[in-house]
């Protein structure tokens, strides 16, 4: 959605739809603050800086339906081709987190692209990899105490009998 014009510069572009566009969610309840649901907002501030649509960069990490990581990048020489605008890169659920933060951040900082996301690209990394983990149950509590002594009492234990 950059645009279709290459003389369009992106400053331009974020003035004409910051106030409405398809990815803002504007809240009224908590003071006026505004989010972004685009995919290649990292943070998901409605900020010009995050805004994966306007900038001729963007990256991008979202969970993937088979307990994956997915790094998206767009590709500026592509922007006028839908097909080919984006890069792709999936991280396993089995990949070690900093084995994962190591690889966005080669693809991406090291690289040249975009290195002021970086911190923020490795915080949302943590962020999905840990909505990711399955929840583990919680075992049964133990008795302690007076609440043990009369449970293991009523079973008719030896050790209600000598503590009562």
């Amino acid at each position: 959605m950059t645009s279709q014009y290459e003389n369009i510069s992106s400053d331009l572009l974020w003035e004409c739809v910051r106030g409405n566009n398809a990815f803002l969610v504007k809240r009224r309840q908590a003071g006026g603050v505004q989010f972004s649901r685009d995919f290649l907002n990292l943070t998901n501030k409605h900020s010009r800086k995050y805004e994966g649509f306007v900038n001729e960069r963007a990256i991008g990490l979202q969970p993937s339906p088979s307990a994956s990581m997915t790094l998206t990048t767009k590709i500026a020489k592509n922007a006028n081709r839908p097909a080919k605008a984006f890069q792709t890169a999936t991280f396993s659920a089995a990949t070690p987190a900093r084995k994962a933060y190591r690889g966005i951040v080669n693809s991406t900082a090291k690289k040249g692209y975009r290195a002021d996301l970086r911190a923020e690209a490795v915080a949302r990394a943590s962020a999905v990899k840990l909505s990711l983990r399955k929840k583990r149950e919680n075992p049964k509590a133990k008795l302690r105490g007076r609440k043990r002594v009369e449970a293991e009492g009523k079973k008719g234990g030896a050790l209600g009998e000598v503590l009562i």
